[in-house]
């Protein structure tokens, strides 16, 4: 019997109790040389293995076997094989080897992603989020790759099941800065853009030291949301940092130049502004989000029509917002209605338009149980950070090197963030 033999012996002989799989685990480490040496012969090893039972060790065999080039050939069956074990595996022996779970699973994202078939990958990687995962509150490395497959595959539904979680704990601030700006790119996706901005207001006021490629990216399609969704981008909290604060208006010129058109409600200067800045939009991605932006003008436009009149020809709503024709108004009108934007009827006949009060009374039960459920999330989020607070308040290290400095901001300078993103 051969030393690979041995090793797989092992393994179905290690795999019963906690007491071991430790021991197991520790043989495994030993063992890194040997499997290394022995890769094109771990595939066939693998037959002999069960996943379900034998999680770790068929771990370590998994990703020594796919850790050398692989040929689009055999991207499939490499893909297949990941999957299967993902699904399948026991997350306390995959927990016991955490990089080499994460080594195995992003293998899985870039191979398809290489095959142009992001949309494998979402559910083995949804399954590996919660099987890595200490608690629903725990950041992994695998949640931004997680995002990423549902955005190159169009399928956001998929990517709102990992965001619905309240984070706290983060292991890398690099997954934190992609997790949001990701999230936030899922919610635009969803035409959710009130989540949008909260996920990319948390890149952009994130704590940093130098400026990253990432907050930049996040603060350009920040802007492009906060106009969508209210027509004006708010100034830097007072808590976002200097480094932020300084910079990240240099590297998004174009887009401030979008602000200040957008501010004269002038269709015309606005999409001057587009037409000046094409090749920009478009290297950055952002060319549909930008459209977006100059529907929203149009929007705007006509809701403010709602303050002054009680009602409007289709062709006058056309020309006072600077509209090809009444049916463009028409189609405008119509979205704003079915979105809640406004409230009006059209009368088809006539080509009129009569706006009306909001009828809601927030006396439904609908709206009882929306608000119930709002107050008891702030009261457990409440309750969470308390616990984080005081847990913090008495770490020796944080108490060494904050000393008797007297807190860098009151609780003023937070009102506003819960306010406009709970």
């Amino acid at each position: 019997m051969d030393s690979v033999d041995a090793l797989i012996a092992q393994i179905q002989g290690l795999s019963s109790s906690p007491e071991d799989i430790n021991a197991l685990h520790t043989h495994l480490n030993q063992s890194e040389e040997l499997l290394l040496s022995n890769v094109n012969r771990l595939a066939n090893s693998l037959e002999q293995l069960d996943p379900s039972k034998h999680s770790l060790g068929y771990l370590y065999l998994l990703e020594a076997s796919t850790s050398g080039p692989i040929s689009r050939e055999q991207s499939g069956e490499i893909v297949r094989c990941i999957a299967r074990f993902i699904m399948t595996c026991e997350a306390e022996q995959i927990r016991l080897a955490p990089e080499k779970f994460l080594s195995v699973c992003k293998r899985l994202k870039d191979q398809v992603m290489l095959l142009q078939v992001p949309i494998q990958g979402i559910a083995p990687l949804r399954g590996a989020v919660h099987k890595l995962q200490s608690s629903p509150e725990h950041l992994t490395p695998l949640h931004p790759d997680f995002l990423l497959l549902c955005i190159m595959a169009k399928c956001y539904k998929a990517g709102r099941s990992v965001l619905s979680d309240d984070i706290i704990e983060v292991d890398q601030p690099k997954d934190f800065f992609l997790y949001c700006y990701y999230g936030g790119m899922i919610h635009v996706g969803l035409k959710n853009f009130r989540k949008a901005l909260e996920y990319l207001h948390n890149v952009v006021t994130a704590p940093m030291t130098s400026l990253n490629a990432i907050a930049i990216e996040a603060y350009k399609k920040y802007i492009l949301v906060s106009l969508i969704y209210s027509g004006q981008v708010p100034a830097f909290p007072k808590y976002t940092s200097s480094v932020a604060q300084r910079n990240l208006k240099c590297y998004s010129q174009p887009y401030i130049d979008l602000v200040s058109s957008y501010a004269t409600g002038k269709i015309s200067e606005l999409e001057t502004c587009f037409e000046a800045n094409m090749e920009k939009y478009k290297s950055d991605n952002n060319v549909g989000l930008v459209k977006q932006v100059l529907s929203s003008l149009s929007k705007r436009n006509i809701q403010r029509l709602t303050q002054t009149y009680l009602t409007l020809s289709l062709q006058d709503i056309a020309n006072l917002v600077q509209l090809g024709n009444s049916k463009q108004a028409e189609m405008h009108v119509l979205e704003m209605i079915q979105d809640g934007e406004i409230f009006a009827t059209i009368n088809q006949k006539d080509g009129m338009v009569s706006f009306h009060e909001d009828p809601e009374q927030y006396k439904s039960c609908e709206m009882i149980e929306r608000i119930d459920s709002s107050i008891q999330r702030v009261m457990a989020l409440t309750k969470t950070l308390h616990a984080i607070d005081e847990r913090i308040s008495c770490d020796p290290a944080y108490l060494a090197k904050m000393g008797r400095e007297r807190p860098r901001f009151d609780l003023d300078d937070f009102d506003s963030v819960p306010q406009k993103f709970l």
